[in-house]
């Protein structure tokens, strides 16, 4: 069964931190380079940092240098732990196999909302 479950948003202040978590099956993650994708209101979904099933990491310049992802192949669990958050970091956050397309299977998300 095909499952992507995310947890960890919420509301947080402009300059603090979230840990995002994501709980895949092992059809979406084992082998699988996995990423963060996230959409803000009104805008495409964007990725903003990919994990191999090695561990190396890349990040769009979005979140390069105050995210970090990372992978727990034990667990099929990804983090996304965000720092320095800004107003425009405000988005649904998901999780998925990378060069993952709109037809395939997302889970329901994860806000992440960004204010004072």
């Amino acid at each position: 069964q095909v499952q992507l479950v995310e947890s960890g948003g919420g509301l947080v202040q402009p300059g603090g931190s979230l840990r995002l978590s994501c709980a895949a099956s092992g059809s979406i993650f084992s082998g699988n380079a996995m990423g963060w994708y996230r959409q803000a209101p009104g805008k495409q979904r964007e990725c903003v940092a990919i994990v191999t099933s090695g561990g190396m990491t890349s990040y769009s310049n979005g979140g390069k240098g105050r995210f970090t992802i990372s992978r727990d192949n034990a667990k099929n669990t990804v983090y996304l732990q965000m720092n320095s958050l800004k107003a425009e970091d405000t988005a649904v956050y998901y999780c998925n196999k990378r060069f993952a397309a709109a037809a395939d299977y997302w889970g329901q998300g994860t806000p992440v909302t960004v204010a004072s």
